[in-house]
């Protein structure tokens, strides 16, 4: 009883004591840095200890400060310190909001504190907590202590998001590829593949990241084709004294290192292809198909950044960046390729190899010029050349099997597949930021161009293979010839061209009221065509006396130009040049087209707070959509040239609300309608071709032209530290009209794309913890935890049959989980970060997993394909000795984990290939083991 009157003795004087007193409140904005919040200064009430710093928003506040007249003196390294007189009245916050101004004596200092401010773990965390929509990110300090080399493993690292093993496929709440967009500084970005509508999220190197970001809830700024959320790169910036470092590193594959690699013929180590103005039929008749021999497959990577700021009178400054580098990685996969549909087509158990050599190259320059203050202008430029270089060899043990083989379809089939990949990326960007009174401009102009080619994949077909691998000279394997293109050299052209913009104007109208009106729009163009010459076995019966030199049958002396020249082989394309001949001439592209996008939205939003608690974003989009394709392609006879086109009008509102419970609290609520619209992939019926998948569009998609899509999020936020964080989120989502990939049950079980249903339902929850288990005396974290986990559930209805057009489908199910859904998603990591006086290391172990699920969906008695869950583990050791030097090791995959995809049947599950993964499944990727020396001059 003593100690309860005690308790409350004590809290009756403090609180006596602080209504007797005032408090002073505030925010301190970077004059020198666009506005930003000024974090890390000091404040300090003159002639007391009173003091305290600003955060990580720039906020501050000092409490139990007698009423009166004081001065109050703010202070940073490398800033004009500032006097200011305020008065403090009783049981009262005074708000005094400082603008701070940098001395032109000391521009370090301010490098470091505005870019941590966009790149650390703590400020994206604070960003996070005021922000008003639902967003997560991760910035560059997490990604380098993570030993994250590019955006996709960015964002697989955020809670409800997973990468899919092999591919460039993201999901987000279950939701995937044709449900996302990808923005780089908030303008669009092109797809760099045919099958896809994101660009390749592995081709951003971390070396141009400051941040990655994801909305998961609609905000009309956003374009309307909004389901699982937006991903946007922010690229690095700086400001400060000039700067350089450099870094090299190292490392091997343990599948790959003591293999005999080969790549393609022509392509060279950085990834570059040197014929791409030759005629394709020059180049095979002048080149082989071998591959070529490579040296030791060992991995390198090296770059190097520098920046310097210029600073003039009337407070202009402009600032330069510049970044490069290059990486190489050799991969070896061995499993197995089927082709399977109702029965076997194709079989190789795991008698399947892969050899894939990958390089990126990355270059990003930058120039900010701040007029003044109020005004700045940015100009960004970015260009990536990402190749893959695969060659595989399918049936090497001699019992690869095909059902339509001529000689011995049990035994004895074997195909070689030589396939390089380039695509080169240029991206500019003008951005823009301008502040009068009481308005804010905020806009960007971009113009992106893709060049993506697929130049001479090169595939050879033989039985009797087996033959190659016994001592006997006599027998030996025959060409699989049952079609011209069974042998054949491929070529495939892909040019995306696209002007977008944005412009946002913020009126502040007051603390409690901000409206915003904006435009953004962008125009896509896509060109494409393919070509194939097939080899024309004419003599059926050729002995092939040694597998690894077709080079010497496919000469120009066994060319067959005449009837009695009784030559090995002739050569065939589909579409002849007219008066030309189909063979032994060069042709005309064999599959084309030609889409156009036209997408212009005007939106407006309110950012409404009432009194400490409430922050309310109310907004409307009106959106203009228009989609024309034009198709010439071979595989439809006479409907496979056609002009199709798609207009419709979108009116969207959405909702986002955010109640904040206490200073580290947020509660929120997120409603909103929006749309999903079909790609050009998704609707031009061109097929493409692989060992043992085959994928294209489809036309009926425009019957309908969009899926309507509802969306609701409730999540719940504490901020316990600065450092740490618990969040529960609960979403649902209504997909009306659903677009699914879908396995044809035909002779040929092509993958298509159909509206499957009248609608799918997605339920879900996410958790994420951020734990510090252990903090230094200044309460930085020396071991921390963090984890998210993701559970959801899945139910689509489904036609008993889709009479189209151009295809048919039917469902045998009336019902089934969404493509691409997984029930299950875990990210988990630790953090130990100790110090021994210069000698700083940072050590961390990284777990992911994803639960099955389901890839493409099964049509008729088919069952679906399903890709397996995979765990994966990764161990990041970063060794900072002293300020300049860094020294880094990662071996990446610990687990080794089988990648597989399989058919669900009566009989049990097969191994089956996919069109999302690799040329093999059922296989392991093996360990990535990793050295980087990194120098800061």
């Amino acid at each position: 009883m003593k100690k309860i009157i005690l308790f409350f003795t004590l809290f009756a004087s403090l609180t006596t004591y602080a209504q007797n007193t005032g408090s002073l409140v505030g925010k301190l904005i970077d004059l020198d840095s666009n506005n930003e919040p000024l974090i890390f200064a000091n404040i300090l009430i003159k002639g007391t200890i009173k003091g305290t710093t600003s955060d990580f928003d720039g906020l501050y506040s000092i409490n139990g400060i007698e009423p009166g007249i004081h001065t109050v003196i703010y202070s940073f390294v490398g800033y004009e310190t500032q006097e200011i007189k305020v008065e403090i009245f009783e049981n009262k916050d005074t708000e005094l909001n400082v603008s701070m101004k940098a001395s032109a004596a000391s521009l370090d200092e301010i490098v470091i504190t505005t870019s941590t401010k966009r790149e650390s773990e703590t400020a994206l965390l604070l960003e996070q907590k005021k922000a008003v929509e639902i967003k997560q990110s991760i910035g560059a300090e997490e990604l380098s202590r993570k030993g994250v080399s590019d955006a996709a493993g960015a964002v697989a690292k955020i809670s409800g998001v997973s990468k899919q093993e092999g591919s460039s496929n993201v999901y987000v709440r279950g939701l995937g590829d044709r449900y996302l967009n990808t923005t780089m500084n908030e303008l669009s970005l092109p797809s760099n593949d045919v099958n896809k509508k994101n660009i390749d999220l592995n081709i951003f190197s971390s070396d141009i990241i400051e941040n990655v970001s994801i909305s998961k809830a609609y905000t009309t700024n956003f374009y309307g084709d909004f389901a699982a959320g937006n991903v946007n790169i922010n690229s690095k910036d700086y400001s400060g004294n000039w700067f350089f470092d450099a870094f090299t590193a190292t490392g091997f594959n343990t599948n790959a290192i003591d293999k005999d690699f080969v790549r393609s013929e022509g392509t060279g180590y950085f990834g570059y292809y040197g014929r791409y103005d030759h005629n394709p039929f020059a180049v095979i008749l002048s080149h082989g198909v071998d591959p070529v021999s490579v040296d030791t497959p060992i991995n390198f990577n090296y770059g190097a950044s520098t920046g310097k700021s210029f600073t003039f009178k009337n407070d202009s400054k402009l600032s330069v960046f510049a970044t490069a580098s290059f990486g190489n990685n050799y991969e070896y996969r061995k499993g197995s390729a089927v082709d399977y549909t109702l029965t076997e087509k194709k079989a190789f158990d795991n008698n399947a190899e892969e050899y894939e050599y990958n390089t990126t190259t990355t270059a990003m320059a930058s120039v900010n010029y701040r007029i003044d203050y109020d005004n700045s202008i940015k100009y960004n430029f970015l260009f990536i050349n990402n190749s893959s270089d695969v060659v595989g060899y399918f049936g090497i043990d001699g019992k690869g099997r095909n059902r339509d083989a001529q000689v011995n379809t049990d035994e004895g089939f074997y195909q070689m597949n030589v396939q390089f990949d380039q695509t080169q990326m240029y991206v500019n960007q003008l951005l823009g930021n301008h502040t009068s009174g009481k308005f804010d401009i905020d806009w960007g102009f971009g113009y992106n161009y893709v060049f993506s080619k697929q130049p001479d994949r090169k595939r050879i077909s033989l039985e009797n293979y087996q033959y190659a691998l016994d001592n006997d000279s006599d027998t030996n394997p025959i060409f699989y010839s049952n079609v011209v293109f069974d042998n054949q050299r491929y070529f495939q052209n892909i040019e995306d061209e696209e002007y977008n913009g944005r412009v946002n104007l913020a009126y502040n109208l007051n603390d409690n009221l901000k409206l915003n009106f904006g435009f953004n729009g962008r125009s896509k163009q896509r060109d494409f065509e393919n070509i194939r010459y097939g080899y024309d076995i004419v003599d059926s019966n050729y002995q092939i006396t040694n597998v690894n030199n077709f080079n010497s049958v496919f000469t120009l002396d066994n060319l067959n130009l005449n009837p009695e020249d009784n030559g090995v082989y002739e050569i065939k394309v589909i579409n002849n040049i007219p008066g030309l001949s189909n063979t032994n001439r060069p042709g005309l592209p064999e599959n084309t087209y030609e889409g156009k996008l036209d997408i212009f939205a005007g939106y407006a939003d309110a950012e409404i707070t009432f009194g400490e608690k409430w922050l309310i974003l109310p907004g409307i989009r009106l959106e203009s959509f228009q989609q024309d394709i034009s198709f010439d392609v071979i595989n439809l006879g006479n409907q496979g040239k056609n002009s199709l086109s798609s207009y419709k009008n979108f009116f969207l509102p959405s909702l986002n609300v955010k109640y904040t419970l206490n200073d580290n609290q947020n509660l929120r609520f997120s409603a909103s309608q929006t749309v999903s619209i079909p790609e050009f992939k998704e609707v031009a019926p061109f097929v493409y071709e692989d060992i043992s998948t085959k994928i294209g569009g489809n036309p009926d998609l425009l019957d309908i032209g969009y899926s309507k899509i509802f969306n609701i999020d409730l999540k719940y936020e504490w901020f316990y530290t600065k450092s740490e964080i618990i969040s529960v989120a609960l979403f649902t989502k209504q997909i009306n009209d659903p677009i699914n990939l879908v396995v044809g049950a035909d002779a040929t079980g092509t993958q298509r794309y159909f509206r499957t249903g009248d609608k799918a339902n997605v339920y879900g929850i996410e958790v994420e913890v951020r734990k510090n288990i252990l903090s230094d005396e200044e309460n930085d974290s020396k071991l921390s935890v963090g984890f998210n986990a993701t559970y959801m559930k899945t139910k689509q209805d489904l036609y008993s049959s889709i009479d189209g057009e151009y295809y048919d489908v039917s469902f045998e199910k009336s019902e089934d989980e969404l493509q691409g859904a997984s029930p299950l998603i875990l990210n988990a990591d630790i953090n130990y970060s100790p110090t021994f006086g210069n000698y700083k290391p940072v050590a961390n172990l990284i777990f992911s997993y994803f639960s099955d699920r389901i890839d493409a969906l099964g049509s008729g008695q088919l069952g679906n394909v399903i890709e397996k869950g995979v765990p994966t583990l990764d161990f990041i050791w970063k060794n900072n000795i002293g300020e300049n030097l860094e020294v880094n090791i990662s071996i990446k995959n610990l687990l080794n984990p089988t990648i597989e995809y399989f058919r669900e049947t009566t009989l049990g599950d097969i191994s089956i290939n996919s069109a999302n993964g690799k040329g093999v499944t059922d296989y392991k990727r093996g360990m990535d083991l990793g050295l980087q020396l990194k120098y800061k001059f």
